[in-house]
């Protein structure tokens, strides 16, 4: 069996530190929080877990993160942030991989569900290199939205660390990006998509479309970073008024993805829907949901747009082609992930009415 070092950076965590700590107590064989100015009862909370915890100055998340590798002494290193959790059913299975892990494995990668719903659903899930071998010494690397640069032997597991934000920086990171600006550092892909959506965030839309416009345009660059450098500009577009540069932006993502997403798919029925095409649209969403997610993918996966979206959308589709029938029946599969939801209760008294069900 590996042991492992769980590795930590806080700051003002005391409202979800220990929950984050009570997930994962019992199965890593140390704990090390590196605090960057706690002024609240985070390092007092830290305490009842580990007494393995240091101070250190506050110069950006990648070193933060560094430093907290650096106190690692097992032989796998697990990092979490103090809003994440892992469910009963996570945490068993890495129970599980803890016992099984060849040691031969230089990192681990996990899902990371960085949203989810009222109902419970994943909004957000991407792959995360999260366990990761001490005697690599892999470094963080970035300003903003920093990344751990991992190479080697590599396996994917099923296993969800799950986000359980209580707050959001609006506009931390996009004065991070100003700054490099003002700075005169020289931006590659990476920076381009990710500055692009800081400035779609904070509804600089336009441009935001030049920056993701940059970094479509580059060479150089991961392939995923395009196709949704292409989707987020797209929903720029939208956010303008501009419905045709929208559906131009949409298609223009085929040329890197190869095949239609579902995130993609989705945005053109609701393009077509929007100007009363509802034929169209609703051709868009049946290829929405046909798709079959790829759990190996690494990039950004939004569920919503392959499960219950394309299923409402063709409800209202449905509905003013005059089938109710079809519409009913793609709103109760819209209602099998979203069982409390008003909009699709309200939709099945409507049409079981109608249809005198």
């Amino acid at each position: 069996m590996v042991t492992i070092s769980l590795c930590m950076i806080v700051k003002n965590e005391e409202e979800v530190l220990a929950r984050c700590l009570d997930c994962v107590k019992d199965i890593v064989d140390e704990i090390n929080i590196v605090d960057t100015g706690s002024t609240d009862k985070t390092i007092e909370i830290a305490k009842q877990y580990t007494d393995r915890i240091f101070n250190h100055e506050w110069t950006g998340f990648a070193p933060a993160r560094n430093e907290s590798f650096r106190h690692a002494t097992k032989e796998y290193i697990f990092y979490l942030d103090a809003d994440d959790i892992l469910s009963e059913e996570d945490q068993e299975k890495l129970k599980k991989l803890k016992e099984t892990l060849d040691p031969a494995v230089d990192s681990v990668s996990m899902f990371y569900n960085a949203g989810t719903d009222e109902f419970g659903n994943v909004t957000l899930r991407y792959r995360r290199n999260r366990l990761v071998k001490t005697s690599k010494n892999y470094r963080w690397e970035g300003d903003v939205h920093n990344y751990l640069n991992v190479t080697g032997n590599i396996i994917n597991s099923d296993i969800a660390i799950t986000h359980k934000k209580t707050g959001h920086a609006v506009g931390r990171n996009l004065n991070i990006y100003k700054m490099k600006i003002e700075r005169g550092d020289v931006f590659g892909a990476r920076d381009y998509f990710y500055y692009g959506n800081e400035l779609r965030e904070n509804g600089h839309y336009q441009e935001a479309i030049e920056a993701y416009t940059k970094n479509i345009d580059l060479k150089e660059g991961w392939v995923e970073d395009k196709v949704y450098a292409c989707i987020n500009r797209a929903d720029c577009y939208r956010f303008l008024g501009d419905l045709d540069q929208e559906l131009k932006s949409l298609f223009a993502s085929f040329a890197f993805s190869k095949t239609p997403r579902s995130e993609t798919c989705s945005r053109i029925g609701y393009n077509f829907q929007r100007k009363k095409d509802y034929k169209s649209a609703i051709y868009w969403y049946e290829r929405a949901v046909e798709e079959v997610p790829d759990e190996n993918r690494w990039s950004f996966s939004y569920p919503a747009y392959s499960t219950w979206y394309p299923h409402l959308q063709m409800c209202v589709c449905y509905d003013r082609l005059g089938e109710a029938e079809k519409a009913y029946q793609h709103n109760e599969e819209a209602r099998k992930y979203r069982p409390e939801d008003k909009s699709v209760l309200s939709n099945k008294a409507y049409f079981e009415k109608k249809l005198g069900k």
